[in-house]
């Protein structure tokens, strides 16, 4: 069915800033023939948008789409293979889309980095998706593209068939967008709710048939391969890790995921989870949370000056079957310029390439696996052996 429709892909939200940079990387990146549109509430926006595509894209069409209108979305769902979408936070403007994707068959792509939206979805239209074949694939940006591929790449390091522990240890030198900073803020305000959903998706979810999965919250500790010191990095990254390796059995029969951010000196620990820890309190409160959300827009971003400086590692050490390895995967601005790639390329992979059969609420690693490892690749990002 998918493949009669008008369009391979349709990127919703493209008048935000990620949102632009997705745009500017398909019109670069699409492959010859590919049939994509623009869709969103304010023509005059996307119209915009479509003049800073060039000349070549003058024609592209543009769709009417608005989160308020599940009609809207239901065409605009009915007419693609896949759809991308960058309005967040997810957890405030996401769930009619991902509705009406898992009831039309049609793939979904997004930058989520909500918990509590995972969870939530998984709950509710997971079992639809399944039965149409529509492939939810949430967290196709730096959350959670690095992560969830980087542990796919080193498992394929590791011996099949015997317990597997990994380790993820993030490092970062750039700036988060307005829209990281309206989705942490939102999951903040929303501790209780959020720990509800994982119990309510933990009771749907089945279990790998004799097999255990886990991801494990980790001690605050000096790694003594690099001598950095890692802390426990409670963000959605360990949760799609963990369901990559329910949906994988080549993640062996026992895994295990702990997830860090690494840090050279031990006050710089104790300083971010103090902010943190801050950030969490003041969320509680409306009148604060409504200040705090003004300080930075979602939309907003960096120069490409600012961008071009920042960059991203990722450190895996696993083991298993006596057997160590040190894995890495790397890149450029891991916010903007690479989070964009990683969600047009994703997309891209869904529309294009030769797949796994999966269905349903899905990972990177599970749906796209290999093929996404190696456009990745071919688009400059790092996959490489360390030890």
């Amino acid at each position: 069915m998918a493949e009669q429709r008008g369009f391979d892909l349709v990127l919703f939200g493209a008048t935000g800033f990620t949102g632009g940079l997705t745009a500017e990387y398909l019109a670069r990146h699409l492959p010859e023939g590919g049939r994509w549109a623009l869709a969103g509430r304010n023509p005059e926006k996307l119209a915009a948008m479509r003049d800073r595509l060039g000349p070549r894209w003058a024609e592209l069409p543009l769709l009417h789409a608005d989160v308020t209108d599940p009609k809207s979305l239901e065409e605009v769902a009915a007419s693609a293979k896949v759809v991308i979408t960058t309005v967040g936070p997810y957890l405030l403007h996401g769930e009619p889309l991902v509705a009406a994707c898992a009831k039309a068959g049609t793939d979904y792509v997004d930058l989520t980095g909500e918990p509590e939206f995972f969870d939530r979805t998984y709950v509710r239209h997971h079992r639809t998706a399944e039965r149409t074949g529509a492939r939810i694939v949430h967290a196709c940006g730096f959350d959670s593209v690095p992560h969830d591929l980087g542990v796919f790449y080193t498992v394929k390091q590791l011996p099949a068939g015997v317990p597997l522990r990994i380790s993820g240890q993030v490092r970062t030198g750039a700036t988060f967008s307005g829209g990281t900073y309206a989705s942490a803020l939102t999951v903040f305000s929303r501790l209780l709710p959020m720990v509800r959903a994982a119990r309510e998706r933990a009771r749907a979810e089945p279990k790998p048939a004799g097999r255990r999965v886990r991801a494990e919250t980790g001690k605050p500790h000096r790694d003594p391969g690099t001598g950095r010191w890692l802390a426990p990095l409670t963000t959605i990254d360990p949760q799609v890790v963990a369901l990559s390796g329910r949906l994988l059995e080549s993640y062996g029969p026992d895994f295990g995921y702990s997830h860090y951010v690494s840090f050279k000196r031990l006050p710089t620990v104790a300083g971010a989870a103090a902010g943190m820890g801050a950030l969490a309190v003041l969320a509680q409160i409306p009148p604060v949370r409504r200040a705090l959300s003004n300080l930075q827009k979602p939309g907003s971003g960096p120069s490409e000056e600012r961008r071009a400086r920042s960059w991203f590692k990722v450190r895996f050490v696993g083991e298993g079957g006596g057997k160590r390895v040190v894995t890495e995967v790397a890149g450029g601005d891991p916010g903007y310029d690479e989070t964009a790639k990683m969600l047009a390329e994703s997309a891209m992979c869904l529309a294009f390439d030769d797949l796994p059969p999966t269905a349903g609420q899905v990972t990177t690693a599970a749906a796209m696996g290999d093929a996404l490892l190696a456009r990745l690749v071919d688009a400059g990002l790092m996959f490489r052996v360390v030890l």
